[in-house]
């Protein structure tokens, strides 16, 4: 549903990739409080546009489509590509040639913001009783992490060479309530998708940086300290759904690399040959 939390800045003209993917069809009718044209896209069809939308059909491989999708956008939030671990041919199209048409075509059509959905599993390898920020090595616990590494060093470049702002928002869980006791960590309120995004988005200067995706939850992994410049203040926290959630999920097998490790069963996802 559309919310109200959204901030009074408005962009002429603002673009959401991937606006039929989960987090995508959540920020669909938030972000639109953030400008006077939302423009959505996806790889395939999303029926009619709405009120104050423009709708793109564009394939992030797809070059020139890519750089039609950006002309005349005033900043993007990117939330198009591979979103779980799969086999690398998709992971390539969508994620590493598709985010560089993306900030190619960025450059080349003047946009000058761009909110990165990046990911926790960019840090997966560190262990759960580790906390770190984003000054921390990335540790990727699989393709999709490179991926996303691969990104936010694009967008680092394309920040240096070209000055082209990027925020990277290393997403944790973002689901309407947290489902096991790692998402106790991990989870990322729609509420606080939103908040997030928007203070992405509306921060006076960001340059190139980099925020893990969290809810205000009793226990984190994520130190964000070093990012208190974009201005997100979380409003949610897991700790409601902790009870239930330990009733179900009592013990823990302790040899599992999905419960040493940060980045859950994607550490141990693939292969897939």
């Amino acid at each position: 549903m559309s919310s109200s939390l959204a901030s009074p800045l408005r962009f002429k003209r603002l673009l959401l990739t991937g606006a039929a993917g989960n987090l995508g069809r959540e920020l669909r009718p938030r972000l639109k409080a953030c400008c006077d044209t939302l423009r959505v896209s996806h790889r395939s069809d999303m029926g009619e546009a709405g009120a104050g939308e423009e709708i793109v059909i564009a394939p992030l491989e797809d070059r020139d489509a890519v750089l039609r999708m950006l002309e005349g956008v005033d900043a993007v939030v990117h939330m198009g590509g591979i979103s779980t671990e799969q086999p690398f041919d998709p992971i390539l199209a969508g994620n590493i040639v598709g985010v560089y048409n993306l900030y190619e075509a960025a450059r080349k059509q003047g946009v000058k913001r761009i909110v990165f959905a990046s990911s926790n599993h960019v840090t997966g390898f560190y262990r759960q009783d580790e906390v770190i920020d984003i000054d921390d090595r990335v540790r990727p616990d699989g393709l999709y992490g490179v991926s996303k590494a691969f990104g936010e060093n694009l967008g680092r470049f394309y920040f240096d060479r070209y000055g082209i702002e990027t925020v990277c928002l290393r997403i944790g869980s973002a689901f309407a309530q947290p489902k096991d006791r790692r998402m106790l960590a991990t989870w990322l309120s729609f509420d606080d998708l939103e908040r997030l995004v928007v203070a992405a988005l509306t921060a006076p200067f960001v340059g190139f940086s980099i925020i893990y995706g969290v809810s205000d939850n009793k226990t984190l992994w994520w130190d964000n300290q070093k990012s208190r410049h974009i201005g997100y203040h979380p409003l949610d926290s897991s700790e409601p759904f902790r009870a239930a959630i330990e009733a179900r999920q009592p013990e823990l097998d302790y040899s599992d690399p999905a419960v040493i490790y940060q980045g859950g069963g994607f550490v141990r996802a693939g292969p897939f040959e």
